[in-house]
């Protein structure tokens, strides 16, 4: 497995992480059973990155991976976790706390369920409006000196927050959406970190399995999914977007690969400071995802993609305007 450094003060990590969220209900049904099989082919592959957020199905998912985890040493792989994301009995949102005292007490109930003594990355899911950021790392510190968490990250923040907050402790990692149809990052954020020298994770990079080379139009829908809200799912939007892919799939075929490890690669090939997390819920996908690793983009080959993604192309927002609100990143 190729190894990639999660900027200049964080760990060494596999160059793909596996993102688990959809594990746990977010993306519908999932299987319990299949899910810890992909997170041990997953280990067994090197892949040594594993995210989640203690809010993933109430908790659920990291229970998940603490179960996966149970048989395997703890300094094989990396847990990087959000925190802060509220919710209510029915699932639904209702906001953001970071305080100190919740950012401590979030961490007790994490190493409970994901029946460890320590978390590699702990980082605010978004940024709460009511707590200044400088508190929010404050309390990360304090963690860190008692041994409880190892290094910092960020998520979904813009320039300013990522500045104030590597005043406070070193950012190891922003972790924020960045694939062919999400490229907001390369005007402001990946300039920014890269002068400070953080690592970005890229979620979805498969835009939720938009550009995967699997979804269709006619997909039955699921109310349990949230993708059923998303903008860039619904109507002429995903129309649009569909059509966007045709250009992945000519470049497959002349690769010989799938769509979605086209898109893989491009992210990988972005730069040794990223690492994508592909949000595999089942060995075939996490399968076909490593499969990316083997795939060389030629310059020819980016030029091309270039022209076909350029920043903006897809239609519709990441999030409904619920979620987009709550994005620092996005201001």
């Amino acid at each position: 497995m190729q190894q990639r450094t999660l900027g200049k003060h964080g760990p060494q990590v596999s160059a793909l992480g596996l993102g688990c969220m959809g594990m746990s209900g977010m993306y519908g049904a999932s299987d319990r059973g299949e899910a810890i099989a992909t997170i041990h082919a997953a280990l067994d592959a090197g892949i040594t990155l594993l995210d989640t957020g203690d809010f993933y199905g109430m908790g659920h998912n990291e229970m998940l991976i603490g179960e996966a985890l149970a048989e395997r040493p703890r300094d094989s792989y990396r847990l990087s976790v959000k925190f802060g994301a509220q919710r209510g009995p029915a699932g639904d949102w209702l906001g953001y706390d970071a305080r100190p005292a919740a950012v401590k007490t979030a961490l007790a109930y994490t190493l409970q369920r994901l029946r460890t003594d320590y978390i590699d990355i702990y980082r605010p899911a978004r940024l709460d409006p009511n707590v200044p950021i400088e508190d929010t790392v404050g309390a990360i510190v304090d963690l860190v000196k008692a041994g409880y968490v190892r290094y910092l990250g960020l998520s979904e923040v813009g320039p300013d927050t990522i500045r104030r907050a590597n005043t406070v402790m070193p950012v190891v990692d922003l972790q924020i959406e960045y694939s062919l149809v999400s490229r907001r990052i390369e005007e402001r954020i990946l300039p920014t970190c890269r002068e400070l020298g953080i690592g970005i994770t890229g979620y979805g990079v498969l835009s939720r399995g938009l550009i995967s080379g699997h979804w269709s139009k006619d997909r039955p829908a699921d109310a349990r999914d949230f993708r059923t809200h998303s903008p860039r799912f619904q109507g002429d939007n995903l129309a649009h977007n569909l059509k966007l892919v045709d250009a992945l799939q000519d470049l497959a075929s002349s690769k010989r690969c799938s769509v979605a490890q086209v898109a893989i690669a491009w992210a990988l090939a972005r730069g040794e400071d990223i690492v994508p997390l592909v949000g595999s819920r089942t060995r075939e996908r996490l399968k076909e995802a490593l499969g990316a690793l083997d795939v060389t983009l030629t310059a020819d080959d980016l030029a091309s993609l270039e022209s076909a993604f350029p920043p903006g192309a897809a239609a519709g927002d990441r999030y409904n305007t619920h979620g987009m609100a709550s994005l620092d990143s996005e201001r």
